[in-house]
């Protein structure tokens, strides 16, 4: 089996869609001889902002000089981006490796009368396996959905559970309130474990709280124990001060674009700091070293100028919320151009209320999801806000779309799914590939 045959092989396990429980990975990971057993964890969950924690978290481990073992879903490009070691992507030989050797597991699983694991329990699986053989010292792990019915949730007590924040998202599967979506979430929090969080929802905190109280778990909440002082904040990212619940950091540099990010790297230099009480050893200088070198695509991300174009996964309510105040203070512009492509089970409707009126144009396009639903509806959502609407159901030819109606001092913001804005930033690459083998070629020629 080669990588393209184990990709589709594990795509195509799409179709046994959400199945949540641990009971058949449990069973899985059996088989293997549970090798997760031999690993120690940090474990990340939350609505937004986790992905971007768990890569802090990760990128200062590496520079402290540990090993480290980094998951997180969903990939914009490739499948290998799921699972890192020290930044780098798994091999793609080492996938097929991996698939060849846990399908024979699968039918046998189904053979004896179990359910078929799921694609993402598959790929957890994988990539809990993969961490063991190379023996990684840490592994960070980032919550797929919810919590407690998440796959990644079946790794013994991590040494700290990490809740970012909690909002509304994902309500058909985690609960319609704050407080029950908490509720899934805390599912992380293990006996006697120590958790870090910074939700503020005075809702979920209560849950959190809770759940401490219950498995007698030891809670650490970033705004009692961290402080941030703004030096600079622009669209290059966020120089800042911070005051740790051990030390001071002076002019830490994160490259990643917007205040919220703040926030982020205070939760993840905190756990740091307590994993520094369960005798890890990490000097400020990795912490520095580590948020300066944190790399995150897509996450407000500028490509080229004139116009300049901005690409964000803001992909739920809370994330246009973020996204909406990054264009407000950070990206100077004379008109807007919104670019966006969501799935129709997400809040469309309360994302385009926010952004759509920010914007001179709207471009709705189709994320190429089964879930894009009728995305035609999100031009009609827009039409209430502005009477600049297009549609154009090939991302491609929708990019172009908004390229066009937007002037040298304008800006391109595109927004929505993974689906959508992997493709968008696919192009955006081969465009910028393409710009400078052009102008190579000039300065090439003008030479002659």
């Amino acid at each position: 089996m080669d990588y393209r045959e184990a990709i589709q092989y594990l795509t195509d396990l799409t179709k046994f869609g959400y199945n949540f429980g641990l009971g058949r990975i449990e069973h899985l990971m059996g088989l293997l001889g549970n090798p997760h057993h031999r690993l120690r964890f940090i474990h990340v969950g939350g609505t937004n902002g986790k992905g971007s924690t768990s890569v802090m978290i990760a990128s200062i481990l590496q520079s402290a000089g540990y090993k480290t073992g980094l998951f997180t879903s969903p990939h914009l490009h490739s499948y290998t981006e799921r699972t890192k070691i020290n930044g780098r992507d798994i091999p793609e030989v080492r996938v097929a490796a991996l698939i060849e050797r846990l399908r024979p597991l699968l039918e046998q699983m189904v053979r004896e009368g179990h359910e078929h694991p799921t694609e993402f329990e598959v790929n957890t699986a994988l990539s809990l396996l993969y961490f063991a053989e190379e023996e990684v010292d840490f592994a960070v792990l980032e919550v797929g959905l919810g919590g407690a019915i998440d796959s990644t949730n079946i790794i013994p007590a991590p040494l700290v559970a990490v809740i970012t924040n909690v909002g509304m998202d994902h309500m058909e599967y985690l609960g319609n309130t704050v407080g029950e979506i908490a509720q899934v979430k805390a599912g992380i929090i293990k006996s006697e474990g120590l958790v870090v969080t910074a939700a503020r929802h005075p809702e979920a905190l209560t849950a959190i709280k809770e759940k401490c109280k219950e498995e007698a778990a030891f809670l650490y909440h970033v705004d009692d124990l961290m402080a941030w002082e703004e030096i600079k904040v622009d669209s290059t990212g966020c120089l800042f001060n911070l005051k740790g619940s051990t030390r001071l950091y002076q002019e830490l540099f994160l490259p990643l674009v917007g205040r919220h990010q703040l926030i982020n790297a205070a939760t993840a230099v905190l756990t740091i700091e307590v994993l520094e009480r369960k005798g890890v050893r990490i000097l400020a200088g990795a912490v520095k070293e580590g948020l300066a070198n944190t790399s995150w695509p897509a996450r407000l991300e500028v490509f080229g100028h004139s116009p300049a174009i901005l690409i964000d996964v803001a992909h739920n309510y809370d994330g246009a919320v973020t996204l909406e105040k990054a264009l407000q203070e950070f990206f100077r512009h004379k008109e807007l151009v919104l670019l966006i492509g969501m799935l129709a089970d997400k809040e469309r409707e309360k994302v385009l209320r926010l952004l759509a009126p920010l914007a001179r144009f709207v471009v709705v396009t189709k994320p190429l999801s089964p879930r894009a639903g009728d995305w035609q509806e999100m031009g009609r959502m827009a039409s209430r806000y502005t009477a600049s609407v297009f549609l154009e159901e090939d991302v491609h030819l929708a990019l172009n779309k908004a390229i066009s109606l937007a002037g040298p001092d304008d800006l391109v913001c595109a927004t929505g799914s993974f689906y959508t804005i992997a493709e968008i930033r696919s192009l955006l690459i081969q465009r910028e590939l393409e710009h400078s083998i052009n102008m190579r070629k000039k300065g090439f020629l003008a030479t002659k």
